[in-house]
């Protein structure tokens, strides 16, 4: 039984918060806390169990030590923004707490995605026997543990990895992203990256796509390949692997408007003078979108997200696709949340669930796939997740 602090409410942390509060045998104490404790007042009313809210300025290291002096948690789970990582690992340190998260650091001038920060302190909390777990929601982490398991069960040795993200849902506006519109839209427009001979290489954005038949009638999607910071940590802790690639799937309609808003510069990240006042384009632009936490009642379809992973078995070639299909009305049914969010949030819980049981949990900072797959992928098929794997699956062929 153990105390959590659940940093941020938007949509994942109204489905890591409900998806705890689900397990009281493990989650005994609650506090969700955010810039606006209204947000966290909302979601705290949707539960059938008491739990605490409070205000926080996640970009404040006295402030969030305050709040973990007033409630002595025993984990924080930070689903707050990537800019406020450091900041939250910075306060877990020196209150003395173990920290998880689902995306890794970014500084908030430039579009760049990398562990380096993070990685960085790995000393600082093996020395004070704290564990920082990275990742943990499904792509990066569901992602980390599928290609951990085909690793470790299906394979001698993993040669190529193509990460494969389709939402197939349909929320009715004319645009509108399913997560965080800054984080998506930094996300899409960044340069693309994949590994490939033992480095990095960049291809312009959105500059590689083709299509792809889901299982389970899912659909057909034209999915597009794109940088994902899974890719780093996975290429350094898979070192057979001669190819890994992410891709994601967008819609024609998508595509258009995306277009439309980086060539007017509404995507920009500097800011710019308006009447007076210093604004950054792309916060701008957020605050005129919908909230991704409205668009569980209007979203329909399913997401199916999964690795394909090659290598060789016994000397032989080989291939296993593992995956998740998920239906977004299905997650508003339970817990007042589209899949995008869902997904993300359930992994959120079940990598906090394996720390405080004590099955994954070692001093220092560790990305998902470093910890025993077997555990995690048992809880996801418990809580809401259940997976599948087809060996040698006919689309292989269509990935080098």
């Amino acid at each position: 039984m153990s105390k959590v602090i659940i940093i941020g409410a938007g949509g994942v942390g109204g489905v890591v918060t409900h998806k705890c509060a689900q397990l009281p045998e493990v989650f005994s104490e609650i506090v969700l806390a955010s810039r606006t404790k209204e947000k966290c007042d909302q979601i705290a009313a949707q539960l059938d169990r008491p739990i605490t809210t409070a205000a926080v300025d996640a970009d404040s290291v006295p402030q969030l030590v305050e709040l973990f002096n007033a409630h002595k948690p025993d984990l924080v789970i930070n689903v707050a923004l990537p800019y406020q990582d450091l900041t939250i690992m910075d306060a877990c340190l020196e209150y003395g707490v173990h920290y998880l998260d689902t995306a890794n650091y970014e500084p908030p001038d430039t579009a760049k995605f990398e562990y380096s920060w993070q990685w960085a302190y790995q000393d600082k909390f093996k020395n004070a026997n704290l564990m920082a777990l990275l990742g943990s929601g499904f792509d990066p982490g569901a992602t980390n543990v599928f290609t951990a398991y085909l690793a470790k069960h299906y394979f001698d040795e993993i040669e190529s990895l193509n990460i494969i993200d389709v939402n197939g849902g349909n929320h009715g506006y004319a645009f509108a992203t399913n997560f965080n519109p800054e984080i998506n839209i930094r996300e899409v427009s960044a340069p693309s990256r994949h590994w490939e001979g033992g480095e990095f290489k960049e291809t312009p954005a959105m500059s590689k796509s083709q299509p792809f038949t889901c299982p389970d009638e899912v659909g057909t999607y034209n999915i597009y390949r794109m940088y994902h910071e899974e890719l780093e940590s996975l290429a350094k802790h898979f070192p057979s692997l001669k190819k890994a690639q992410f891709w994601m799937s967008f819609s024609e309609n998508y595509l258009k408007h995306l277009e439309v808003l980086e060539n007017v510069g509404m995507t920009g990240i500097e800011p710019v003078e308006f009447e007076g006042h210093q604004i950054i384009p792309l916060q701008f632009l957020k605050a005129l979108l919908p909230d991704p936490a409205s668009l569980g009642p209007r979203t329909k379809g399913k997401t199916c997200i999964g690795c394909l992973v090659k290598g060789k078995k016994g000397g032989k070639e080989k291939s296993a696709f593992i995956y998740n299909i998920k239906d977004h009305q299905d997650c508003y049914r339970e817990v007042k949340s589209q899949a995008i969010s869902y997904t993300t949030g359930v992994p959120a819980m079940i990598g906090a669930k394996m720390m405080l049981e004590g099955k994954w949990m070692q001093s220092g900072v560790w990305n998902m796939e470093q910890m025993d797959p077997d555990p995690f992928l048992e809880d996801m098929n418990k809580y809401g997740l259940p997976w599948e794997v087809i060996e040698d699956p006919d689309f292989a062929k269509d990935f080098d």
